[in-house]
């Protein structure tokens, strides 16, 4: 199929799905989405997590409250406007039509929620906010599904030649760690632990969260291979700092996962007693760094820029072709497989200014090097913003009212193209200013601004 041929087909799924949207929701909550799509979102670092989180009083929750109202619409109606025009047929995939449709609901139920001015509008506010948290758990399986339906029709190598997807999903999952982020720490603020505000540990030790990732990978590598390497931790094991604990051991549970299963593979058939993984971690002046070391062969340099690629694994997946709702809630986790676990973890160490990297020698390990920002130290949560800002330029970014004939694709601008692009900028500067003085007035009010 020639590029001319395959860009008409996309454009008419595309003008197909927004038919289909089109059938299953009032024209009113159409326009409502596509009005808050063109609002800036407002990005939300650790500091005024823990700043704001620091004096749980009635007032902060009410306050919370009124702002996760009125940001999780916008941050929602961002990724349905995404969800809908995916290139390559991506949109069409039932199990990316049915997380559209999660985000669409949770979007109503939002907007149809009246005004939080009291504590019993708040309480009933967090019970709602408690139902999409769990509505939208099973969303990364789902993906992975509709995804795998992409990469079978274009092939392991086609796939990986598709940069738009993996930019697309390095920010629709970037954003979904911030909305679970907002919303989880809303929810845990009121209800928070001794030595933690909300979700975030106040000293989080990372040999702790190292030991506690190393037991549960390990178990998963006995349960799978019968027996598991070593592993050992290098590190003060006092030493604390500021950081959600569940991302670092999601962080580390994945690296330390990997390097057990490239250890357990290259040592299984041998009499040799398999070297041990090695977890140091080191304490500096902008970031914690955390090495996970191994000797399980390492990865062809050709290899290397695939890692970060979604769907690339040297396991069998262990995702069913076809799977409804409950049967993806009781998959049991596994060693590997999904093709995830990389891209992801280094989302999760960038969502706070972090980052991960992996550096290998093949023919003797790999060493991957986790980069997490001290608090106050980087400018916290950008990333979200700028994948969804590249992704929408790379991929000539249409909207809910796109028109009934297609882009020409000989470059000839019609009046159509004209009055669609009037309407587009008005909508983006009227979103764009009111973004600007929403995150000024919460930056003076209650400093949930970036």
């Amino acid at each position: 199929m020639s590029a001319r041929m395959r860009v008409s087909s996309v454009l008419n799924t595309a003008r197909a799905l927004s038919s289909k949207l089109a059938d299953t929701v009032p024209s009113s909550t159409l326009d409502d989405i596509y009005q808050c799509s063109f609002k800036k979102q407002t990005g939300v670092g650790l500091k005024y997590m823990m700043d704001f989180g620091s004096q749980p009083i009635e007032r902060q929750f009410i306050l919370s409250a009124q702002f996760l109202h009125k940001e999780l619409p916008v941050r929602l109606a961002h990724r349905v406007a995404e969800l809908e025009n995916l290139p390559h047929g991506l949109s069409s995939k039932p199990n990316v039509l049915k997380v559209r449709d999660k985000y669409v609901d949770s979007f109503k139920d939002l907007r149809a929620f009246p005004k939080i001015q009291n504590m019993q509008d708040e309480k009933e506010f967090a019970s709602l906010l408690k139902r999409i948290y769990e509505r939208h758990s099973n969303v990364v399986p789902m993906m992975a599904m509709g995804v795998a339906g992409l990469k079978k029709e274009f092939g392991e190598k086609g796939f990986r030649e598709l940069p738009e997807i993996h930019q697309f999903l390095d920010g629709f999952y970037m954003s979904r760690i911030g909305i679970r982020m907002l919303i989880g720490q809303h929810v845990a603020i009121q209800n928070s632990q001794k030595g933690y505000i909300g979700l975030i540990c106040i000293k989080v030790r990372p040999v702790q969260v190292a030991w506690e990732a190393i037991q549960d990978a390990r178990a998963m590598c006995m349960r799978q291979y019968g027996d598991a390497p070593e592993v050992e931790v290098y590190g003060d094991p006092n030493f604390s700092f500021s950081y959600v604990p569940s991302h670092m051991h999601q962080m580390l549970f994945e690296l330390i996962k990997n390097s057990l299963r490239a250890v357990q593979d290259r040592f299984q058939d041998s009499d040799s007693t398999p070297p041990p993984v090695r977890v140091i971690i080191a304490e500096g002046g902008e970031d914690v760094t955390i090495k996970v070391s191994d000797e399980g062969g390492g990865i062809p340099r050709s290899g290397l820029p695939h890692i970060w690629t979604y769907m690339y694994s040297t396991a069998s997946s262990p995702l069913p072709q076809e799977a409804d709702e409950l049967e993806l809630s009781q998959t049991p986790a596994v060693l590997a497989g999904y093709g995830y676990g990389l891209p992801l973890s280094r989302l999760y160490a960038r969502y706070f200014g972090g980052d991960l990297q992996v550096i290998s020698m093949e023919g003797y390990g790999t060493d991957a090097y986790l980069h997490i920002a001290v608090l106050g130290t980087c400018k916290n949560h950008s990333l979200e913003h700028h994948h969804y800002a590249r992704w929408c330029c790379t991929n000539n970014f249409r909207l809910l009212d796109r028109p009934s004939e297609p882009i020409a694709l000989d470059g000839q601008t019609d009046g159509w193209m004209n009055g669609w692009m009037n309407r587009w900028m008005n909508r983006w500067m009227d979103g764009w200013m009111d973004g600007w003085m929403d995150g000024f007035s919460l930056s003076k009010g209650c400093g949930f601004a970036s």
